[in-house]
């Protein structure tokens, strides 16, 4: 048995009479491998062409394209580790043109065109004159080792012709039985029919169909003594996983990208496989198949890649780069880059929304509802408002289905400082994702009317929520990108459905007394829609709203029944906020650093603020 580790050059086939060739080609056959790596289905021949030795594998029977290709080479790979070269050696369909004299058994080299590869992928829809096809780009050239043997045998055939019939001569010699199928074929029988000549459907060859009348086919001048044949050509194949069978679409691809000849399974060898592709042509990949010239079309090709090998000194490929390592390098680059190309998309797919975000916010023109929290926290003594958190009112209304909770109070008792107090509890207590908050402020003409709060919390609920930002998203498109503005009616809407979307919300507002737009029972009363919004069963909402205790406030509350929790802010809970905040303050402040260790004059400031100040912030 061989050792698969003497083994340097991997050659494909697709069928097997491309097989049959690879084997008669080969100097000296050697045993099969002694092992194969697990799960590797292919079936090898081993054995010496020239000074390499050659592990030649096939396509499974009746499977055809490039992803087995690729199956068979990959495993080829696993089995054969030292592998540096690999040929794709067969028949394919020929492009003849006015540039280029293709005929029958010559050879297609596939050859970097342009500083691009030697194969060109395609997808092709069907079989059919006239189908589409789709152009999917070059493949990667095949190693710079196999470029530069081409060279010397484009050299050497220059000089001495390409004497390919004097190596299939010889292997025929050797394997007299193959003459019959593998020997040259009658030139008469060569014959390139015109674009709109189709071949019928169902019948076997052309004879008495196709060939009727000689107006029917190219003619060509029989090539003369000087003249190689079979030739070789050097230029672009092109590959997919359907066989080309339209003539028109053969003669435009041949056309616009120079394309020499058609094949199946290069394309799936080239970013997994780093070869050279070498095809004798049996057709001319259109609807006239010829199955007479495939025998000999694998010949042709085959006697080149042994003239092909022979220019490569044995040293010289064992400098190369093992195929397998050369993959797994492209691969790690390929898989880089495209890390990379993901990044940057997604970089350049978040620099777009933030951008979109600004214009649908300048859009929405949306009130700030911060400068006011972040005010009132600024002026909130740490303890103040704690009286609130454990107020069982509170603590039922936290725990409740949808409900309201309603704090009044006169004027300076502290509302604002008691809302962003609820606001920051909220938060810290885990539910900071739905809780949002809108503070009606006198002293701000943006911050007084329903529309202004509703604006302010479609934006809110917009940077909370992904599924809120769409729908954000889709009324300004709806509006023409933000040509125009939205309507009530459309915010109002808009609003509705976010909350319905969110789940469980809370809701913070503050000083409802200062809203211009409280009083009425229209669509644009705060107060109307207070109780709407707390009589839909499909949400659940929690609100907390301040004011002071106007009276059309409090019959609107009356109204709501059930869902609306009342609490009255004392003077009596004040006061402790404020005895808290006064004995902080004699306690740090450095200007009443003087009476720290005098308790009783302490007490005494303590009492006359209260005394004063009467359960009002001032």
């Amino acid at each position: 048995m061989s050792d698969p580790s003497r083994y340097t050059v991997g050659w494909i086939c697709a069928i097997a009479t491309e097989f049959v060739v690879a084997k008669v080609m080969l100097d000296e056959a050697h045993d099969g491998p002694e092992h194969v790596a697990t799960n590797d289905n292919n079936s090898y021949a081993l054995g010496r062409v020239g000074k390499h030795n050659v592990t030649i594998a096939v396509l499974p029977d009746g499977e055809y394209g490039t992803s087995s290709a690729a199956a068979v080479a990959r495993d080829m790979l696993h089995s054969f580790p030292n592998i540096r070269i690999g040929l794709m050696v067969g028949i394919g369909g020929g492009a003849p043109n006015k540039k280029n004299d293709i005929r029958l058994g010559d050879v297609v080299v596939s050859s970097p065109q342009g500083g691009k590869g030697g194969v060109f992928q395609y997808d092709f829809g069907g079989t059919i004159q006239e189908q589409r096809f789709q152009t999917t780009g070059f493949l990667d050239q095949p190693p710079i080792v196999l470029r530069t043997a081409v060279n010397n045998v484009k050299t050497a055939h220059e000089i001495d012709g390409a004497q390919l019939e004097n190596i299939i001569d010889h292997a025929l010699a050797k394997n007299p039985r193959l003459r019959k199928k593998y020997q040259r074929q009658d030139a008469d029988s060569d014959r390139l029919y015109y674009p709109d000549i189709v071949h019928p459907v169902g019948v076997v060859d052309c004879t008495g169909h196709c060939d009727y009348e000689q107006s029917n086919w190219v003619p060509r001048p029989a090539r003369g003594e000087c003249d190689d044949n079979p030739a070789v050509h050097y230029g672009l194949i092109a590959s997919a996983n359907q066989l080309m069978g339209d003539a028109k679409v053969r003669d435009r691809l041949a056309e616009d990208k120079g394309i020499l000849c058609f094949e199946m399974e290069a394309a799936g060898l080239m970013n997994h496989f780093p070869c050279l592709v070498i095809r004798g042509i049996c057709d001319y990949a259109d609807s006239h198949t010829n199955k007479a010239w495939q025998g000999y079309a694998a010949m042709t090709a085959a006697a080149y890649a042994k003239q092909l090998l022979a220019k490569i000194a044995p040293n010289r490929l064992e400098a190369e780069k093992k195929i397998s390592d050369a993959v797994a390098s492209v691969d790690a680059k390929v898989e880089a880059v495209n890390t990379l190309i993901t990044d940057v998309n997604t970089s350049v797919q978040k620099s777009n929304l933030r951008q979109q975000n600004k214009e649908i916010q300048y859009w929405l023109r949306p009130p700030d509802p911060w400068t006011n929290y972040h005010k009132a926290l600024g002026q909130r003594h740490p303890s103040s408002g704690s009286w609130l958190l454990q107020h069982k009112c509170f603590l039922s209304w936290k725990a409740g289905e949808s409900s309201c909770l309603w704090l009044h109070g006169v004027s300076g008792c502290g509302k604002t400082v008691l809302s962003s107090t609820v606001i920051e509890a909220l938060s810290i207590s885990g539910n900071d994702q739905a809780v949002l908050r809108f503070y009606f402020d006198f002293s701000d003409e943006t911050k007084q009317k329903l529309e202004d709060m509703i604006r302010s919390l479609i934006s809110q609920l917009g940077l909370l929520r992904d599924d809120c930002q769409k729908l954000l998203d889709a009324l300004f498109f709806s509006c023409g990108h933000g040509y125009r503005q939205p309507s009530y009616g459309e915010l109002r809407n808009l609003l509705l459905t976010m909350l319905e979307n969110a789940g469980e919300v809370w809701i913070v507002i503050d000083a409802l007394d200062e809203s211009t737009s409280r009083r009425g029972e229209s669509s644009e009363s705060v107060l109307a829609w207070l109780q709407e919004l707390l009589g839909t069963k499909e949400m659940v909402i929690h609100i907390v709203a301040t004011s002071r205790p106007e009276r059309d406030i409090q019959n609107a509350m009356e109204r709501m029944g059930g869902s609306v929790r009342g609490l009255c802010i004392q003077a009596e809970n004040i006061q402790q906020d404020i005895r808290s905040y006064i004995r902080s303050r004699l306690e740090t402040d450095l200007e009443l650093k003087r009476w720290q260790a005098q308790k009783k004059v302490q007490d005494e400031i303590e009492t006359s603020v209260l005394r004063e100040v009467d359960g009002m912030w001032v």
